[in-house]
C-alpha cells in the first residue's frame, strides 16, 4: 500500500500518495483551503477530508508550520494558538486510523530536496528556506537533518525576519520584485554570517517565480531554486513516515531526532 503525504500550509492543506523510492506523487494532489480559524479540530478535520479522497494507504506523513517534538506541536506562529503543545501525531492517528508521523513543514520540504532534488549528493552544511506565509528553514549537515531550526524568526531590521521577507510580506506590502529581493538579500547575508552554509535551496510558492528575483540577489553562498516546488512537503512527509516504519519500537515521529531522517536520505543517495 502507498504512503500518504499531507502538507498543512498557512493557506492550503494538500496531499497525495507518494512513491517514496522515486520521490514522485502517485496521483494528482488534492488541495483544500486551510480552515479559518485554523484551530486543532478544524485542521484535523481538513486533513481527514484530504486523506479521504484517496484509497487505502499504509501510513501517513503530515507537515506542520511550526516546531514539532515527539509528535507534539510546540509553536504556532502561523496557525491558531490552540496548536501550542497539541499531541498532533496522536490526534491525526486517531482520526485517520493509521500510524502518523508529523514534522515541521520546512524540514519535510528539505528532506525531499536532499533525497531527490536540488540537495541530492550535496555535502557540508546545506540550508533549505521556504518563502511563503512565513519563512521556513531546514538545515542539513552531510545529508542529516538538524530539525526545527526556525531561522525564519531571526531578527531583521528590528523585527521578525518573516514579517519583512516572507512572500506574504511581499504581497501585503505590494512590493516590487526588486524591493522584496533587497529584503531577502539582507536576510540571507545575516544567515551567511551566522552559519556559512555551502548551499541555499529556496522553496515555497515563490520558487516558481525564481527567475524574477534570484538573479537580483548578491550573496556569497550558491543559491538554487527547489526542484520539487510545491510537492516537496508532501514527498518529504511521506519519506519521513516510511522511515518511521523502520523503527517499530519508536515514537511515531522520527523527524525530531537528529540522524534518523538523515539516514533515510543517505540511503537514497547510494
Amino acid at each position: 500500500m502507498a504512503i500518504l503525504g499531507i502538507d498543512i500550509g498557512g493557506s492550503g492543506v494538500k496531499g497525495a500518495p507518494v512513491d517514496t523510492v522515486r520521490g514522485e506523487l502517485l496521483s494528482e494532489r488534492i488541495r483544500i483551503p486551510t480552515p479559518q480559524p485554523s484551530d486543532v479540530a478544524s485542521v484535523v478535520a481538513a486533513v481527514a477530508e484530504v486523506a479521504g479522497q484517496f484509497g487505502d494507504y499504509e501510513r501517513v506523513g503530515i507537515t506542520f508550520p511550526g516546531v514539532v517534538v515527539d509528535g507534539v506541536t510546540r509553536t504556532a506562529a502561523n496557525v491558531d494558538k490552540s496548536w501550542l503543545d497539541a499531541p498532533a501525531a496522536r490526534l491525526f492517528s486517531e482520526r485517520l486510523g493509521k500510524p502518523v508521523s508529523v514534522l515541521n513543514d520546512a524540514d519535510a520540504a528539505g528532506v525531499a530536496e536532499v533525497a531527490f532534488g536540488a540537495g541530492l549528493d550535496q555535502r557540508g552544511l546545506v540550508m533549505m528556506l521556504t518563502f511563503g506565509t512565513g519563512i521556513g528553514s531546514a538545515l542539513f549537515l552531510d545529508g542529516t537533518l538538524v530539525p526545527n531550526t526556525e531561522f525564519g524568526h531571526l531578527e531583521l531590521g528590528g523585527e521578525d525576519a518573516e514579517l519583512r521577507a516572507s512572500d506574504r510580506a511581499r504581497e501585503q506590502e505590494d512590493l516590487s520584485w526588486e524591493d522584496w529581493a533587497e529584503r531577502v538579500q539582507a536576510y540571507l547575508r545575516h544567515v551567511e554570517m551566522l552559519l556559512s552554509p555551502r548551499l541555499f535551496i529556496v522553496g515555497g510558492g515563490v520558487s516558481k517565480k525564481a527567475d524574477k528575483w534570484l538573479p537580483l540577489l548578491d550573496v556569497r553562498t550558491p543559491i538554487v531554486p527547489a526542484t520539487l516546488l510545491n510537492n516537496a512537503g508532501i514527498i518529504g512527509a511521506a519519506v519521513t513516515a516510511e522511515q518511521a516504519a523502520g523503527h517499530p519500537g519508536a515514537v511515531p515521529v522520527e523527524a525530531d531526532r537528529p540522524g534518523v531522517v538523515g539516514a533515510a536520505v543517505g540511503d537514497r543517495k547510494s
